[in-house]
């Protein structure tokens, strides 16, 4: 089965401190499933690898060496059509109060009747409200 993933997991994956339970379940499933994003999830990834980089928090060969890792995972890069940026990731910002950025996610798994695997509160309230189901560590983890 594919879920879809947000940043705050892989970033998870990144930083020690911030590894909770559903990290730890998205990187298990990865091993027997693969994973789809929106298209603007590789600029989140840069985006905070770069900002931890100028704060001292990693080195550019750490970067490196993550998105390297990153690489070898079956993370799939979903581009949404113009029309339904327009549409449905609006709709589902104005609805639920997210960013159109997380909206994005929410719509993609909503399409796609695929679970989303997110550390964001909002996000997986969100995702509750609109029915879309999401990755979680199993009973009694």
């Amino acid at each position: 089965m594919t879920f879809v993933l947000d940043a705050s997991i892989a970033l998870a994956w990144c930083f020690g401190d911030q590894t909770n339970p559903t990290s730890e379940t998205a990187l298990d499933r990865l091993e027997h499933e693969d994973a789809r994003v929106p298209g603007l999830w590789s600029l989140e990834i840069a985006n905070v690898l770069v900002v931890a980089e100028r704060r001292g928090r990693l080195s550019p060969a750490q970067s490196a060496r993550f998105l390297e890792l990153l690489g070898q995972l079956p993370i799939t890069v979903d581009e949404i059509e113009r029309d339904a940026t327009l549409t449905t990731v609006l709709a589902l910002a104005r609805s639920t109060g997210l960013t159109a950025y997380d909206a994005s996610y929410l719509a993609l798994a909503a399409a796609s009747g695929v679970p989303l695997a997110t550390a964001d509160a909002g996000l997986r309230r969100a995702a509750s409200a609109v029915g879309v189901d999401l990755v979680g560590p199993p009973e009694g983890r």
